[in-house]
């Protein structure tokens, strides 16, 4: 089995992600949604955070230049860049949401210099906007940013937009499509299920 299969199967054995086909999930943007995805519990099972580690591994493995130092989105991306920027032995940073509030008002933590590759790593990628948001304030202080990793993404078009206009490249581990296949494979959804959820990913504004 691809590794990209079984960290699907992973996130919804913990479920760190569900799916309900029927009783909707309310995302903090007020969405009503039949899938919530929280990857924050895969810190707590190493076997999966190592598995995670070692996708985003070889997906650098693919890319055309490579990183000299690995950011963390805050908060949730913070520890998967941790274990990957120590995996392969490299500088990390982490970048915040905004310029902190005090002190130095620091947005990137640690030291990022000028000219430096960098690969951002976020948990989730629903419409593209935190990630984004971290790779301009890198880019800010004139870091080259290579591409996005995150470990799973609901696949909506208007996060596939941002990241054009943005002219970011970006990659998942595994996918909603992935997740779905996978539940209709273990006979957990019926395929008109998995058309239904299908259906509401691709009519999401």
């Amino acid at each position: 089995m691809a590794l990209n299969e079984e960290l699907a199967r992973d996130l919804l054995e913990i479920k760190a992600v569900q799916i309900n086909a029927d009783h909707y999930f309310t995302w903090t943007s007020g969405i009503k949604s039949p899938i919530y995805c929280d990857n924050r519990l895969t810190m707590s099972y190493p076997f999966i955070r190592n598995k995670i580690t070692e996708a985003f591994i070889t997906m650098i493995e693919k890319l055309d230049q490579k990183p000299d130092v690995i950011a963390g989105c805050a908060t949730a991306g913070i520890p998967h860049a941790a274990w990957l920027a120590d995996r392969l032995q490299l500088p990390m940073v982490y970048v915040r949401s905004k310029p902190k509030g005090h002190g130095k008002e620091n947005q990137i933590e640690g030291q990022l210099l000028k000219g430096q590759k960098v690969l951002v790593i976020e948990d989730l990628i629903s419409t593209g906007g935190s990630a984004i948001e971290a790779a301009k304030a890198l880019q800010q202080e004139k870091a080259e940013v290579i591409s996005v990793f995150a470990i799973f993404t609901y696949g909506l078009e208007k996060a596939k937009a941002q990241f054009t206009d943005a002219e970011l490249p970006f990659a998942t581990i595994t996918n909603f499509d992935q997740l779905v296949e996978a539940l209709v494979v273990d006979q957990k959804l019926t395929q008109s299920e998995k058309e239904k959820l299908i259906g509401w990913r691709d009519n999401l504004k």
